[in-house]
């Protein structure tokens, strides 16, 4: 009777520490409305901005624009507010709806993954060409503030949007930024990470 108890007794531990539900929950990043800039580019200065958005529950989303390319980053930055520069080498620009990968256990909500379409010019011959590209990336938490790309799906790949939520799903939670490699799908443009 009592190994029956203690195994009833595990196998509920066991169901009440598993993961959460997984949901998605959409938010906009229209610059215009949803962001605020905090730096800019000078008279003679070049052209770039630093801009904070709106995020989902608090977790802000940072965007940095320099020269027509822009690195989005999901989450809290380190406390030095610096960040890791990451972005497509081809003039690029963001689309305007973030998908976040959100895990809900009892009544906390924890975003740990965001989607996002970019859209990145081809250099070539038809200057006006452009490639989609679904971004994976981990979201940064107030503990670890460690985020960043995670994953890189070509926008013409067969069902896109269900590789980057099984891969957000599977991979982002514990992702190394700087250490892992990063997963590609399909034919992706040439993409690169510069730490500051």
């Amino acid at each position: 009777m009592r190994s029956i108890l203690t195994i009833l007794v595990f196998a509920g531990f066991c169901q009440c520490a598993s993961a959460g539900e997984v949901t998605s929950v959409y938010t906009d990043l229209v610059t215009e409305k949803n962001c605020l800039t905090y730096a800019e580019a000078g008279k003679d200065d070049g052209d770039w901005a630093e801009l904070a958005c709106a995020g989902y529950l608090g977790y802000p989303v940072l965007l940095s624009y320099g020269d027509a390319r822009e690195s989005v980053f999901f989450g809290f930055p380190p406390e030095d507010m610096t960040t890791t520069w990451e972005s497509f080498s081809g003039f690029n620009s963001s689309g305007t709806k973030v998908e976040w990968r959100v895990e809900k256990t009892g009544n906390v909500s924890t975003p740990f993954a965001a989607i996002h379409r970019r859209s990145v010019s081809i250099s070539g011959e038809d200057a006006e060409k452009q490639a989609d590209v679904l971004v994976v990336a981990k979201v940064a938490q107030m503990e670890g503030r460690q985020g960043c790309t995670v994953a890189l799906i070509a926008g013409a790949s067969p069902n896109a949007n269900e590789e980057a939520r099984k891969i957000a799903d599977e991979k982002a939670r514990s992702f190394a930024c700087g250490k892992d490699k990063r997963i590609t799908v399909g034919d992706v443009p040439a993409f690169g990470r510069v730490d500051n």
